[in-house]
């Protein structure tokens, strides 16, 4: 008998998570209720028309991610919840969301087809600020994501209640990658992803409050960014602090060595009274953390994840907001 658990493993190892989001344009969340296939579009409550829409994009090779999610009450409700997140452009802090509450999932394919073609749907959109967690829960796809996702979910509704905040919407979700940080969350809007999350250290992220520091080993990235520029952000939002939550980026790769060892990185960002200040620093593969492991419970063999350092991080321009006008 198989009793391998890819998630006791990474944490063993003492694997670094950061640099595994996954950086995407839009999100499409679809409300349906569990138990979800292994493959979650073709779970026996997802209809034919959706099914084959996501089969559609994902050969295309769109840069969109499609996810099912549900909470408790999913399987009782008579209406289907829509998100769809989709990236600012710019310098920006995450996700525009656009919800629709649709009569049922039959609809759901239809809407999203109009929304691709910037055509105006039959239904009302919802634009207001709401926050969701998405917590992977997805079992069937990988054990960790249910031996860890759903008694961390479960917890997770106590904390948020005990914490009455507002606009903050918790949602089982399918597989959206590194189950074997379980239990592993995504923060909508912004697109942060966690790992070997606990309720303390999400008690944290959703108050940004306490020691900063904590985010270091529960922090796997911004998905707003690619992986190897996931490993700068985090440098700097250490050294910021919360406030760093309130800034918007933009970062890019200059230069790549040939063997993608070596990447000289930029990252701009502007601070909540409209300061800019761009960094840059160099981006060395990291030998000591750089690791060759399983990546799933199902693997049959070891992959080699390549995790980057930061050197040579310095503040190269600031442009402070003028007030001589005010």
């Amino acid at each position: 008998m198989n009793t391998f658990f890819c998630s006791d493993y990474a944490r063993e190892v003492g694997e670094d998570l950061i640099g595994s989001a996954t950086n995407y344009e839009t999100y499409i969340l679809v409300e349906c209720p569990p138990p979800w296939t292994t493959d979650a579009f073709n779970s026996r409550w997802v209809p034919k028309n959706l099914h084959l829409l996501v089969e559609e994009i994902h050969n295309a090779k769109l840069p969109i991610r499609f996810l099912l999610i549900a909470n408790d009450v999913s399987h009782k409700t008579d209406q289907t919840t829509l998100l769809i997140y989709q990236k600012k452009p710019g310098l920006n802090n995450g996700y525009q969301k656009y919800e629709f509450q649709l009569p049922n999932i039959e609809n759901v394919a239809g809407v999203v087809k109009k929304w691709l073609y910037n055509q105006t749907s039959d239904y009302q959109v919802y634009t207001d600020a709401t926050r969701d967690i998405l917590v992977c829960t997805h079992g069937s796809h990988d054990k960790c994501c249910a031996r860890y996702g759903n008694p961390f979910y479960f917890h997770a509704t106590n904390t948020i209640s005990n914490l009455n905040l507002d606009n903050v919407r918790l949602w089982k979700s399918s597989h959206f990658g590194g189950h074997r940080f379980a239990p592993t969350a995504i923060d909508l809007p912004e697109a942060r992803y966690y790992g070997a999350l606990d309720q303390d250290s999400l008690t944290s992220i959703l108050t940004r409050t306490g020691d900063i520091k904590c985010l270091a080993k529960v922090y796997r990235g911004w998905g707003i960014l690619p992986s190897q520029l996931q490993v700068l952000e985090r440098e700097i939002m250490l050294y910021h602090g919360w406030d760093w939550f309130n800034y918007k980026v933009s970062a890019k790769i200059l230069e790549q060595s040939l063997d993608n060892n070596t990447f000289l990185a930029e990252l701009s960002c502007k601070n909540a009274d409209g300061s800019l200040y761009t960094y840059q620093a160099t981006l060395v593969k990291d030998h000591t953390k750089s690791l060759k492991l399983k990546s799933t419970c199902n693997a049959t063999k070891e992959s080699l994840l390549v995790k980057y350092a930061v050197v040579n991080l310095g503040l190269i321009s600031t442009k402070v907001l003028s007030l001589s006008k005010y």
